[in-house]
């Protein structure tokens, strides 16, 4: 049959998506890495079809590995006499231990079926709790940043596991950047947090991202420069396009082509 990694989204068991929580409700065994997804999939699954899996706290990767091993032992006849399901906090592929129990099973256990099912990550999480908009054309870098680390390059970065916030602010501003921090967003467990005052968390906490920005983020969409005042070119006084922003409009609409929004 086949097992699923299923994306649990940020932590809110109501932003499950619809196809993860199918997926769970019919799975005959559920596998979770930790307290904080398993008390979001216990959701959906009951106490009784949640299997257990030994994870140790642990940097040793010889110690890692066996335990991962031994997982993938645990799952895989499970996966093959039905359905399973291992479910992870974001997206399965974003940062995820999911990939650690893919790569076994690929390796001792290739006979397995294995199908994901995306979750929202805690980028997109993140830049929404936050109000900060990518818009069309911008980039952004994805970093870890623990024990006060402060990855620094691109303009615009979303950083994981800022353990040390004090820290990892210092250097960041030094290197011209302006940060914003999030900790435990949409999660039900322990305090949800969203400051620019690195101090707010000197307390270490796993679940703390930045928003790190600096420097000429790119051209302003054209939708910036409106002015709430009075009409602008290209738009009419009740919201309507008019002159060269109406006939670009009719035109894309008449060959079916899909009208720039930057």
């Amino acid at each position: 049959m086949t097992l699923y990694g299923v994306g649990l989204g940020p932590g809110d068991a109501d932003l499950v998506t619809v196809r993860g929580r199918e997926v769970l409700e019919r799975a005959d065994v559920v596998y979770s890495p930790g307290r904080l997804s398993r008390s979001v999939a216990t959701e959906y699954v009951p106490e009784s079809r949640v299997g257990d899996l030994d994870f140790p706290m642990t940097r040793d990767e010889d110690e890692l590995r066996r335990a991962w091993k031994d997982a993938a032992s645990e799952v895989a006849p499970r996966a093959r006499e039905g359905t399973a399901a291992f479910v992870t906090l974001g997206d399965p592929n974003v940062y995820s231990t999911f990939g650690h129990l893919r790569r076994t099973l690929s390796t001792f256990h290739p006979d397995v079926a294995v199908e994901l099912v995306p979750g929202v990550s805690a980028v997109t999480a993140f830049t929404t709790a936050l109000g900060v908009e990518v818009s069309a054309g911008s980039s952004l870098a994805l970093r870890e940043a623990p024990r006060g680390t402060a990855p620094t390059g691109p303009d615009r970065m979303v950083l994981f596991k800022v353990t040390d916030a004090p820290a990892t602010h210092e250097r960041l501003v030094d290197a011209g950047y302006d940060v914003v921090y999030g900790r435990r967003l949409y999660m039900d467990q322990g305090e949800t947090v969203v400051t620019d005052d690195p101090d707010d968390l000197a307390e270490r906490d796993y679940y703390t991202l930045a928003y790190a920005e600096r420097g000429d983020t790119g051209e302003p969409p054209a939708t910036a420069a409106f002015d709430a005042t009075g009409p602008h070119d290209g738009v009419s006084t009740d919201g309507g396009l008019t002159g060269p922003a109406r006939t670009e409009l009719a035109e894309g609409e008449a060959c079916g082509d899909e009208v720039s929004h930057r």
